[in-house]
C-alpha cells in the first residue's frame, strides 16, 4: 500500500502551512498567514486536494498542529480539522507543533537531539527537547512556556546539543545560548508537516474528531470572531 491519503494543517505561527498526500503525490503550501489564515485556509486546502487528485471523502485522516503556538492560529487549525473530520467521519491526527520544528531542522542538519525554542512574545519562549529514536521523535523535555531567565538558567546548567526555532534570532544574547551550539530556523515546515502526519497515521495516533483539542500554554477562554467563522466554514464543507 502507498502512503495514507492525508490533509494536514498548521497555523501555529504567522505562516499558513498546508500539506496533502494523494494519488498524484504530495502537495504543499507555505505562505503568510496571521489574520488572513482563517479566510484563506479552506480555499487553499481545496486547491491542494484538487492538485493531489483527491475529493475530501478520499481522505484517510486530517492532521493539524495542535500547539503550542499562537492561540488564535491553534484554534483555527483545530476547528477546521474537526469540521472536516466530523463531516467525513474520519479520524484526526493531532501533531506537536514544536516537534514539527525539530523535524524541519533535522531534515537539513540531522542530529540525535534538538531543543526547539520559539518566540512566544512577552519575553517568553515555547520550548521542548526531542531525541530521534529511529523514525520517531521522543520528547525528553515536554513543551512548556519558559521565561527567558528560566530557559537561560536551564541551558547554562545543561547546554543543548542543537537549537531550532525562532527564539535565538528573536532574543539574541538575552537567550544565553552557549557559544558554539548549532542553531537552525526549522522553517521548511510543509514537508515536515506531512512527514509527521504520515508517521502519526502509521503509529495509529488517530483520534475521534470530537476529542481534538489545541495545546495552548497561556489561558484564554473566549473564541474570536475569526475562530467562530472558521469553525462554521469547516463544518459546512461536505464531500463532493
Amino acid at each position: 500500500m502507498g502512503p495514507a491519503r492525508l490533509a494536514a494543517i498548521d497555523t501555529s505561527t504567522e505562516r499558513l502551512v498546508l500539506a496533502v498526500q494523494g494519488p498524484a503525490g504530495a502537495f504543499t503550501l507555505d505562505e503568510p498567514g496571521g489574520a488572513r489564515a482563517s479566510a484563506r485556509l479552506l480555499p487553499a486546502l481545496r486547491e491542494l486536494l484538487d492538485r493531489a487528485g483527491l475529493h475530501p471523502a478520499d481522505l484517510d485522516a486530517v492532521a493539524f498542529a495542535r500547539g503550542p503556538g499562537a492561540f488564535t492560529g491553534l484554534r483555527v487549525a483545530c476547528a477546521t480539522a474537526q469540521g472536516l473530520a466530523l463531516g467525513l467521519a474520519r479520524p484526526v491526527l493531532p501533531l506537536d507543533s514544536l516537534q514539527l520544528v525539530a523535524e524541519a531542522a533535522d531534515a537539513g542538519d540531522p542530529r540525535p537531539e534538538w531543543w526547539v525554542a520559539m518566540d512566544a512574545r512577552m519575553d517568553e519562549v515555547y520550548a521542548a527537547a526531542y531525541r530521534r529514536d529511529g523514525e520517531r521523535w521522543l520528547a525528553v523535555e515536554a513543551p512548556a512556556l519558559w521565561t527567558l531567565q528560566a530557559l537561560r538558567a536551564r541551558w547554562q546548567a545543561q547546554p543543548p546539543r542543537a537549537v531550532a526555532g525562532s527564539a535565538p534570532a528573536a532574543f539574541g544574547d538575552r537567550l544565553g545560548l552557549p557559544s558554539g551550539v548549532p542553531t537552525a530556523e526549522g522553517d521548511a515546515r510543509a514537508p515536515a508537516l506531512l512527514r509527521l502526519a504520515q508517521a502519526a497515521w502509521a503509529a495509529g495516533a488517530g483520534i475521534d474528531a470530537a476529542q481534538a483539542l489545541p495545546l495552548y500554554l497561556r489561558d484564554k477562554v473566549a473564541l474570536t470572531t475569526a475562530e467562530r467563522d472558521a469553525a462554521r466554514r469547516a463544518a459546512a464543507v461536505t464531500p463532493r
